[in-house]
């Protein structure tokens, strides 16, 4: 019924993030009516990136140039280093404008069922990065998951030997959250956590 490019592109579109089959067909769709004012653009756009973004040798974001736009940035709090798990998640942090500090990205978590250990992730990289001294916090921002409370209980192991503070990001109730409507373990992770 139609031909192999849209397939192929509808097939591509589906295997981005939050957009299934159904999904990709109604972008595909759109896209192919407007060719000249969403498509191209959109591919040259594609192309650009893909040519101009490369990874941060220091902190492992995604930028244009190496360093990192936050890592060149005289401006920020070396003394504060955020571990993240992938690089939304800096975007994410960034957005609130309420850290001034610097970054490191792990790409990922542990997982022993996807078969991630701990080489498969940034984490030499990290240990280097407070090693050479200068970093009095790390502050470990990993998501509220099993695998994330994984690694960041390793992560404070490894750390721990670096005679460096290490914290983590407050779990419990969301601003404008009602107690009624939130599980018992977040209820039990907002008691443990209060202040």
């Amino acid at each position: 019924m139609i031909g192999p490019e849209v397939e192929r592109l509808m097939k591509l579109l589906a295997r981005v993030p939050g957009l299934g089959p159904r999904s990709a067909r109604r972008a595909a769709l759109a896209l192919l009516k407007k060719r000249e004012s969403l498509m191209l653009p959109l591919g040259e756009a594609l192309a650009a990136a893909a040519a101009a973004v490369k990874r941060c040798g220091i902190c492992g974001t995604l930028d244009t140039t190496d360093p990192c736009g936050v890592c060149a940035d005289p401006a920020r709090d070396g003394g504060a280093l955020c571990v993240v798990e992938d690089v939304a998640d800096l975007w994410a942090i960034e957005r609130t404008g309420a850290f001034r500090g610097r970054y490191h990205v792990l790409g990922g978590t542990l997982s022993a069922l996807d078969g991630r250990g701990p080489d498969q992730l940034n984490v030499s990289g990290l240990l280097a990065r407070v090693r050479s001294g200068g970093i009095g916090e790390v502050i470990l921002a990993l998501n509220a998951t099993v695998d994330g409370q994984t690694t960041a209980h390793y992560l404070q192991d490894r750390l721990a030997e670096l005679q460096v503070k290490v914290s983590r990001l407050a779990h419990g109730v969301p601003v404008g959250g009602e107690l009624d409507y939130l599980d018992d373990g977040t209820l039990t992770a907002a008691l443990r956590a209060r202040r």
